[in-house]
């Protein structure tokens, strides 16, 4: 793919909402920004990750803040402008491509909408290989790129700039600020070089949410059931191997907001009464799935919460009860299976107890 043009966004959308695991922030808002910055500006260069200019300036962004905030505090459109400007003027350098830093909902698309503006070209990689909560937890982080400086402005005009020395630390600061700027905020960090970029980032993550959305929607086209077709699709690509680990009806859901994240449990009732509910944990993301004490599916591997009929993803923060349900599991790629990566965004890091046994295969694999 050399292009994302305006007929690859409906099908990015359905795909990143998939790689968001109920997290990352609503698709279709990121959607509707980045089809009219391309409307407007032409489509936007996608340049596989091997094929980067190892002397590129290249700079992450994306959104920050609890899903459920963003379907009410809508952006302005010039956010995230404004934060790559700010790291431009705080660093010296000039911007030469975007990547997202996580592949997951609208920040699949709103670092799209930037690139049209700015004419700039994106990497068709991110930091994630799916969503995640924390600011932290980025393969960058893992191997050795500083999160800072971090820009940090919404949509009001306000901009901040954070410095520390540890990516933790800045994810702490830059989420008390998009607390205070009302609980959703734009950034840029993860500033690297081309050939850095190559080293520590997840590869192909745009293009493949837009196979994945193109995968649901010829699955219903021949009335197949979505669900199998991407447990099949998945087996083809990088992230190897993925199952469906359960279906049913959502019987409850906990939610609440706590320090800026979204965060509960959501119960499923299975269609087979002889089996035990499913409960899946959440902070922003589907972190863990488990059933009558067996653990199904746990981070860093995908957990998607999907509509029976549609194969649609459904996001946290519209989940809702008497949905009728698929979850679909996916392991990640093996750049996110390395104990560097496990010690930032493997269960312990969200405190789970559970160890960490990636999608279809043993302990002693």
């Amino acid at each position: 793919m050399e292009a994302v043009t305006l007929a690859d966004l409906d099908d990015l959308a359905v795909g990143a909402a998939i790689l968001g695991t109920g997290g990352g922030g609503d698709p279709y808002i990121g959607k509707l920004v980045a089809r009219a910055a391309i409307a407007e500006h032409g489509p936007v260069q996608l340049v596989p990750l091997d094929q980067a200019n190892d002397d590129w300036q290249v700079l992450s962004c994306g959104a920050m803040g609890a899903p459920t905030i963003l379907i009410e505090k809508l952006p302005q459109g010039e956010e995230m402008d404004q934060a790559v400007a700010a790291w431009e003027r705080c660093t010296g350098r000039a911007v030469d491509a975007l990547i997202p830093f996580e592949a997951g909902g609208v920040n699949s698309t709103a670092p799209l909408a930037l690139a049209a503006r700015r004419k700039l070209p994106v990497l068709d990689a991110d930091g994630m290989g799916r969503a995640f909560p924390r600011l932290e937890m980025e393969t960058f982080n893992a191997y050795g790129v500083p999160a800072c400086p971090v820009a940090v402005a919404d949509e009001k005009g306000n901009v901040s700039i954070v410095e520390t020395g540890d990516a933790a630390q800045a994810e702490w600061i830059a989420r008390g600020l998009t607390i205070r700027m009302g609980g959703q905020s734009y950034i840029a960090n993860y500033g690297m070089d081309g050939r850095t970029a190559k080293r520590v980032s997840v590869p192909g993550t745009v293009s493949l949410a837009i196979e994945i959305g193109r995968v649901v929607s010829g699955a219903k086209r021949r009335r197949e059931r979505p669900v199998e077709a991407l447990v099949s699709y998945f087996a083809t690509t990088h992230y190897e191997a993925a199952a469906l680990i359960g279906s049913g009806k959502v019987t409850d859901i906990a939610r609440r907001e706590v320090n800026g994240w979204s965060v509960g449990t959501v119960r499923i009732e299975t269609f087979d009464k002889e089996d035990a509910d499913i409960e899946v944990t959440i902070q922003n993301e589907n972190l863990s799935a488990t059933q009558g004490g067996r653990v199904l599916a746990v981070v860093p591997d995908l957990i998607s919460i999907l509509d029976r009929d549609t194969g649609a993803a459904i996001s946290t923060e519209r989940l809702r009860y008497g949905q009728r349900v698929d979850l679909l599991a996916v392991r990640v790629p093996e750049i996110m299976r390395t104990p560097e990566a496990l010690a930032l965004f493997g269960p312990k890091a969200f405190g789970l107890d559970h160890p960490y046994v990636p999608l279809g295969m043993a302990k002693d694999d």
